[in-house]
């Protein structure tokens, strides 16, 4: 907390006679569903407070887009923006170009944003704002905010996205200033600590299942056919699995958390298109290790692994003398740009309008994220540098498992 809430939430008058329905201060959501499990740990509930630390309508806040394109990133954008003026009565708020690049001298101006200028853009892919990874000198960022007279920023964005806010929280603090940040958690591989989804998630999905429809009717149509779908996943697999879960195209899926070998999945393919005569692959981005290739890119990955694998698998089958047509798709950035789907767009506006209520309330260093389908105050300090994994022993790859009928492929 920046210091004690001393001012009334407007929101009482703005809803219902009867007033809104604010979050009391002991109220938390547990990390653990057992009742077993007493002792686990909990976080604060996100929401609506009663009393605000900072007078609303002198609010001027701040809007930051970091990292890859993410479905949602303007929906976000936009309800942060329409909680801000029609909850709060703010007026002032800028629109940060560029990630945090332009929280320095060098980037590019900000823009001043409301209602009308972000009123469609959740029709949009992409970001308004636009985006870059990075990071960025923390003093001349907190001195932006300071220049610019900001009384809140709002970072949204992944791993790196958060490290770097919880960095400026820490400098904000150390400088005794009264600026609150709050993160939204954005990652299309929802691998954040302890949130158990974040937002572009399920769009990216539902768009996955698309490829795997049509990988499925690539293969199928060849003699000895395989299709192998690349897809995002530097670390953690969830996309990878998910998409396997919904498409029930898959007839092997390759992620990270999870050991193969590319001799083992050959030999399974000989099996495969012996008794089907086709087969669909599925392999996270980050799967390149498992081939024993270390490079990749700035973030780890390595972005042509599916045609590694291929090379590999075409090589096998080579020496035995035995047909097979490879096909190779990579949807990556496709999947990153289209506009959310109506699941995704209702948990942006959720998670928009609560950052809205955690900063008006004076709660800083802080993201907003759901556990067990409630929204909550995640501390940055917990959530920077960590991630979620796929447990090999855990019940979604066990799904997994069950629903492609592969081996283990070691």
């Amino acid at each position: 907390m920046l210091g004690a809430p001393t001012f009334a939430s407007p929101l009482r008058l703005s809803v219902s006679e009867r007033g809104v329905p604010f979050v009391q201060p002991d109220a938390s959501v547990r990390l653990s569903v057992s009742d077993d499990d007493r002792e686990s740990a909990s976080f604060e509930r996100a929401g609506p407070r009663e009393r605000l630390f900072f007078k609303s309508d002198e609010v001027r806040a701040g809007i930051v887009t970091c990292g890859g394109l993410c479905p949602g990133l303007n929906h976000v954008v936009r309800a942060i923006v329409f909680a801000l003026v029609h909850s709060y009565g703010c007026s002032a708020i800028k629109g940060y170009r560029y990630g945090y690049e332009g929280l320095t001298a060098s980037g590019v101006a900000p823009i001043e944003l409301g209602t009308e200028i972000v009123r469609d853009i959740h029709r949009i892919g992409g970001s308004y704002l636009g985006a870059s990874r990075g990071a960025q000198p923390l003093s001349e960022m907190v001195d932006s905010l300071v220049r610019d007279g900001i009384s809140m920023l709002f970072t949204i964005g992944g791993d790196g996205t958060l490290r770097g806010a919880h960095a400026i929280a820490t400098e904000i603090a150390a400088r005794s200033l009264p600026i609150a940040i709050v993160g939204v958690p954005k990652t299309i591989d929802n691998d954040v600590a302890f949130v158990d989804r974040t937002f572009g998630f399920e769009t990216a999905v539902e768009q996955a299942r698309t490829v795997l429809q049509a990988a499925h009717a690539e293969a199928r149509s060849a003699r000895n056919g395989v299709c192998i779908v690349q897809l995002m996943g530097r670390d953690a697999g969830f996309i990878t699995a998910s998409a396997t879960l919904a498409s029930g195209e898959v007839n092997v899926c390759l992620v990270p958390e999870v050991p193969f070998t590319p001799t083992a999945l050959a030999k399974y393919l000989e099996q495969r298109l012996a008794a089907r005569g086709h087969a669909v692959i599925v392999v996270a981005e980050g799967c390149a290790a498992q081939l024993g290739d270390t490079s990749g890119d700035s973030r780890g990955a390595k972005r042509d692994v599916a045609a590694a694998l291929a090379a590999r698998i075409a090589a096998h089958f080579r020496t035995i003398d035995r047909p097979i047509a490879i096909k190779v798709i990579d949807p990556s950035y496709t999947l990153r740009s289209v506009p959310a789907t109506a699941d995704d767009a209702i948990y942006c506006d959720q998670l928009g309008r609560y950052a809205v209520h955690a900063a008006m309330s004076g709660r800083t260093d802080l993201v907003v994220g759901r556990v067990h389908r409630e929204l909550v105050h995640v501390p940055l300090e917990k959530v920077a540098g960590a991630a979620r994994r796929i447990e090999p022993n855990g019940e979604l790859w066990r799904l997994v498992l069950e629903a492609t009928g592969q081996p283990r492929l070691v």
